[in-house]
Parts: C-alpha cells; structure tokens; sequence
C-alpha cells in the first residue's frame, strides 16, 4: 500500500479532468442530491433520505408515517453520494454542501438502533427479519458503502459523527458474526473493503479481521445460502440461491481461477481479496488474485474496460463471449474493475494494472456521465442501433440515451465519487519512490520525500508531460516511476533540454536522482493511431476493427456520418487526427478514417451484393458518444 494518503496532498490542475471535478462539484452532485430527495421532474423516484426519515420516525414514535420505497439496497445511494460530497469538500470546501452533508448524517444517525444497527428496509418494512436473508437483502452490502461514506468524511472534513455512528454499527456486525460465531457472509461482497478501510481510519484489529473472515468463510460451506432460504421462508425477489457463481460462493476464494458469475459482486469481492493479501502476505490469496484478474483482462473484458457481457445476472458468461449490441458492462462494473487494479498494485507495481485502471476510466465509466453532468448509462453498448436499441426485447437494457435517473441507481453517485477522488488512482508513494500511474495534472505534496512535485500533463489527446520539483530544501532525492502505456510505442524523456534515457521495470520508466526547483523533466509518450483486432475467438468482432489512439476508444456515430452499419474502413486506409476542437462536445479531437459505405438493394435478401462507394469515416472518442440526440453507434467496424 502507499505511504502516502493522496487525498489531502494531492491539488489537481488538469484541463480535462479539472472540467471533471468541477462538473461534480457544481452540478453532479447538486443533481443527484436532487435525485434522491425526489425533486428531479420526470425522473425515477428515489424516496432514498425520505426512507431515513421514516426509519427515524419508526424509532421514536412506532410508526413510520409512510411505506419503504425503492430498491431493498436503497440506503447504499446515500452512502456513495456522501462519500463523494466528502471528497469535493476536501479538495474545494463548501460551507453549504457541509451543512447539508452534516443534515444528511444527522438523518442517518437518528434512524440507528439502540444496538447500532442501522437499515431502513429492515427498520421500516420487515424489522423482525434482519440478519435472516443475508443472501438477497444486502444489508451488509448497505453497511459497506455507509461505513465508506463515515471514514471518507472523516478524513475530508475532520469531522468524526459519522465515523462513530459507523463504528457503533460495525461493532454490532463484529459482535453478530464473530463473538457470537453467527454463519453467514454477504450475497453482495462490499463490506470488506469497507472494513478493510475501516481498520486502516481507525486501527481498530477487530474490523480486519471481520474483513478478513467474510473473505475467508465464502464458499466454503455446502450450500450456505440454500440453507438460509429453506430456514427464512421468505424472499425479496425470488433469487436463485442455488446460483452460488452469481452470489461469489461458488468455491473458497483462493481456488477461484475464472471470473464469473454477478460482475460488480465479482470485483468488488477480488478488491478485498487483494487489499487483504497486501496486509497479511498470504501468497495462496495473491495467487487468485492474479488468475482472476487474468481472466477477466485476458478473456472476459470489452475494449472499452467495460465488464460482465450479460443482461442475465449482469455477470460474466464466457471466455470471449463478448457480444457488442447486447454487451451489459455496467458502470458499477468498470468502477469496481478499477478498484480491483488499484488494489493489484498495492500487490505488484505493474503497469498493466494501471493500464487497464486507465482504459476504464476514460472509456466506460466516462460514458457513464452525460457531458453536462446530468443523464447517466447504467449499461455501456459498443453498438447502438436506434429502433431496436431499448425497444426489442434482446436490447431493452441498451438504452440509446442516457436517462435522468434509474429506479435502480447504483451507477450515477459511484461514478461521482470515484471522479471526486481521481488522484487517489493517478500516484502512489512508497519510501523514496513516486509512482505516477495515470497522467493527471496537479500539485503532489510528496510527504517525507521531502517537497512537491508538479505535473503538467496533456493527456488524453497529447502525450506530452511536463515534471516540475518543489523541494522543501535546496534538493529533493526521489525515484519519480513514471508509467510507459501499453499503447505507447516510444518514450523520448529530457531532463532541462538533453534527452537521457532510463532503465524500465515492470512497465515503469525510472528516474532518479536529486532535483531542485530549476529542473524540468519532460516526458513525451508517442500517441499513434492504433487499429485493435479482437482475438478469433470473438466472434461479434470478426473481419473488425476498432480504432484508439492513446487512452481512448473511438466509435463512429450517426451524428457525424451516413448509416453508421454501411460503413466499412479501408485496409490499410489513412487515419488521421483532428485538430482539437473546443467547442465540441466539450473539446476532443476527431480522428477521421478512410473508408467505404455500402448499398444494398431493399430487398431481405438478395443475389446482388452491396454497392461500395468511398467515404471519410468521422470518429469521436467513445466517452462523448450519446450526447447529441438519439443516434445510431458503432466502435467495431467492419474492415475490407
């Protein structure tokens, strides 16, 4: 793990993410505050705050004033929309956003029971069934995300309430599970790496070990879950508990190889795995880690870091089943895959754990987010074709514009929390050396090392990278770990206008040295256009291309071209890049594609073949796709 916490002595200055943070800050959370007080016109009712209200009104009085409303995880969309306030107030503090966090906690804390417990579907609609459907009714899913939001403000603001009333709740689990050896672990893995972060905030041993032993426990009964449903006699929405790849208990963790089952259950369960194997050194432990994270990059991810290619389950099916125009690689999913390769890390200092870190979170779970900030994709296609897209029954999860809200909401406040603590996955600092695994600008207060180092980055649409040094003396002694990509062909690296050269390992450049305030490290990272080919064994992708230059994915869309499925690129055709353009969808730049466009006669079927005529393909990053009215898209194209 790194030394150093990068939340608090990171001050980011980055023309694209910069838009990022401040679009959280300013609407995205002002919105999905909205949101989950009901006050969005047109969008799907949340009744999330309003669940809390009458879980403390139940407590105080004996009646609730009104029904539980909404998903049985509802209390889980306050905990992530609090955890993301928490980061905006660390990195640009707001009085009123605070007063209304602290209201917000406050509502939560007056709906904890006496014991600590504390669920408003439990409290309000079903109070003597807690604790009896462990598989279904994700109270210890709830508890995680809760307990995240209380250590994140709590090391935001300073302000410890939240993080006792989470305490007090942990306690109650630790005291259920451990001290009166109760059977049971979540069907929705979270929790673990929420106590896993608990522990760290507090350095109280009982809440790693409480990680540790759900961790442990998994899969290792005979069929835990069966048991439980035979004994409850009651179900929130008929699960199969004989599924046990889709709950993650399949088998022990540590015999786990393949990725399967529910995708956001999967990575969220592997991010604790590894975030425990880096504490304990269990070598059993990190070897899974590593096969599963194999599977899924090697076999089972899209080219756009999205994950889990089934509406059915929202899981993982089979090696290469990657279909494009029913692919579900939900937004929760590729957040979750980065937190997975951040804990790969604190394993193993490898750049392809920062790759793929990279590759999700400019191409998935940016398109999760309209540019404005305020319609979210639960589900990211890599095919849209409006008038099947969201209306035949095979594509009704493939919606071709992103809607205001879900009754499910899961996705829209996990990506404004991950966007409000980017830097937390951009450097990590261990002793003498500062690793720099994604190329976002700012000011990084190096802790012991002794000084600040400043980074001034192009990135995504140039590679060019500007190292500036802040020592705190007259020099400032430090390994700077900057990572070469994947798509990166060469590296040229000057320190003060002579070019040097650096050893690499495991996919870091290295530099080293003793450096003060005069000296300037530029690093420029060649950014070709790359056609990516998709093993064989894809069959949606064969005879196809996709086309990405540096970190992103590009993808052809109506707004820009003739039928987007008439267009073929030419083999060995020109690709070029466009100038950057400002005012376009809030500023990218176009590649354009040499290409064809078929016609084929209006018949089903027919003995002519297509007629074939030249075209420029215009291609726009993937992450912007959507925002201009209901288009048809494409990033595979077909190749002649």
């Amino acid at each position: 793990m790194s030394d150093l916490k990068i939340l608090g002595h990171f001050k980011l200055n980055d023309s694209f993410f910069g838009r990022y943070r401040d679009l959280v800050n300013d609407v995205v959370l002002p919105y999905q505050e909205k949101a989950l007080s009901d006050e969005i016109e047109g969008a799907e009712k949340s009744h999330c705050f309003e669940n809390f209200r009458m879980a403390a009104e139940k407590l105080r009085t004996g009646k609730s004033g009104g029904e539980f409303y909404g998903m049985v995880f509802q209390d889980s969309d306050a905990g992530k929309w609090l955890e993301g306030a928490a980061y905006s107030l660390g990195t640009n503090p707001d009085k009123e956003l605070e007063r209304r966090c602290d209201e917000i906690i406050e509502l939560i804390a007056s709906a904890q029971h006496e014991d600590g417990y504390l669920n408003t579907y439990f409290t309000v609609k079903e109070p003597d069934k807690r604790w009896s459907n462990l598989c279904e009714a994700h109270e210890l899913y709830c508890a995680g995300h809760l307990i995240e939001a209380a250590v994140a403000y709590y090391e935001c603001t300073g302000k410890d309430r939240f993080l006792n009333v989470m305490i007090r709740y942990a306690e109650h689990i630790y005291d259920h599970f451990i001290t009166n050896k109760t059977e049971g672990y979540s069907g929705h893995p979270e929790i673990e790496h929420a106590l896993m972060r608990l522990w760290r905030c507090t350095g109280d041993s009982r809440f790693r070990e409480l990680a540790i032993h759900f961790i442990d426990v998994r899969g290792t009964d005979d069929g835990y879950f069966v048991r439980e449903r035979e004994k409850c006699g009651w179900t929130v929405w008929g699960n199969n508990p004989y599924d046990r790849e889709y709950t993650q208990c399949h088998a022990p963790v540590r015999e786990q190889s393949d990725a399967v089952g529910h995708a956001v259950r999967a990575v969220y369960l592997y991010t604790a795995m590894a975030e425990a194997a880096v504490e304990t050194g269990d070598k059993e432990l990190s070897a899974a880690c590593l096969r599963l994270w194999e599977s899924i990059t090697e076999k089972r991810m899209y080219v756009t870091g999205g994950i889990g290619s089934a509406y059915e389950g929202e899981a993982f099916t089979k090696d290469y089943h990657l279909p494009n125009d029913t692919a579900y690689a939900e937004t929760c999913a590729s957040i979750g895959l980065i937190f997975f390769a951040k804990a790969m890390l604190g394993l193993q200092k490898n750049s392809r754990y920062a790759d793929i870190m990279e590759n999700a979170l400019y191409n998935c779970v940016l398109a999760g987010i309209q540019l404005d900030g305020k319609r979210f994709f639960y589900v990211n296609p890599l095919e849209v074709i409006p008038g099947i897209s969201g209306e035949a029954k095979t594509h009704f999860h493939t919606l071709p514009e992103r809607p205001k809200w879900f009754a499910c909401a899961c996705c829209p406040p996990n990506a404004a929390r991950l966007l409000a603590s980017v830097e937390e996955y951009a450097w990590s600092v261990e002793e003498n050396t500062v690793y720099n695994h994604l190329f976002i600008g700012g000011e990084l207060d190096c802790g012991k090392i002794g000084g600040k180092l400043l980074l001034e980055s192009g990135c995504p649409y140039n590679g060019k990278l500007q190292y500036r040094f802040r020592p705190n003396g007259e020099k400032m002694k430090l390994t700077l770990a900057i990572r070469k990509p994947f798509w990166c062909d060469n590296a040229d690296i000057s320190l003060n206008g002579e070019r040097i050269s650096c050893p690499e390992k495991d996919g870091y450049m290295l530099i080293g040295g003793e450096f003060s305030a005069a000296d300037l490290l530029t690093v420029e990272l060649s950014m070709p256009i790359r056609r990516v080919y998709s093993n064989t064994a894809v069959a949606d992708n064969s005879g196809k291309a996709a086309i990405r230059r540096g970190p992103l994915v590009y993808c052809a869309e109506g707004a820009d071209n003739a039928d987007v499925l008439t267009l073929r690129l030419k083999k060995g055709g020109s690709l070029v890049i466009g100038d950057f353009e400002p005012n376009e969808l809030c500023g990218i730049r176009k590649i354009f594609a040499e290409g064809y466009t078929e016609h084929s006669s209006s018949a089903l079927y027919s003995f002519e073949p297509p007629k074939k005529e030249p075209c420029r393909i215009t291609l726009i990053p993937y992450y912007t796709w959507g925002n201009r009215g209901k288009n048809a898209m494409r990033v595979w194209l077909p190749e002649e």
